[in-house]
């Protein structure tokens, strides 16, 4: 009975390291793309938020510098849950869209108009 439990303990234990350790790697590559004078928003595992622009990248930590108040903040990146880009507008995704929805406006002007106006009468709705 104790050895099951035992290694059931280590287990956990061993699986905990592993996906630390992964999610720490993901941190670093996140932060090592983005590079230096990035503007970043870090949430920590201890669910606090550091925001700021990355000022030094270590092989273990980076270096977050809070464009208002000046402050520095060494993060490890086993410390790390999450690293994105802070500020930066709308996504590549949300432009496509807008752009889309745009160029469907227009295109159904320049089709639609036509045919409700029927050649330049100005009697119906959108002439």
């Amino acid at each position: 009975m104790t050895v099951l439990v035992g290694s059931f303990g280590l287990q956990a234990a061993f699986g905990q390291s592993v996906t630390y350790d992964a999610q720490a790697s993901k941190a670093r590559a996140k932060v090592e793309s983005l590079g230096n004078n990035a503007r970043v928003e870090v949430k920590l595992r201890d669910k606090t938020r550091v925001k700021g622009n990355v000022s030094a990248i270590t092989p273990d930590s980076f270096t977050v510098t809070d464009a208002k108040t000046g402050t520095t903040n060494t993060v490890a990146y086993s410390e790390v849950d999450e690293v994105t880009k802070a500020g930066g507008g709308l996504s590549t995704k949300t432009w496509l869209i807008i752009g889309g929805a745009v160029v469907g406006t227009v295109v159904t002007w320049i089709i639609v108009k036509p045919v409700f106006c029927d050649g330049g009468a100005q009697t119906r709705g959108i002439c």
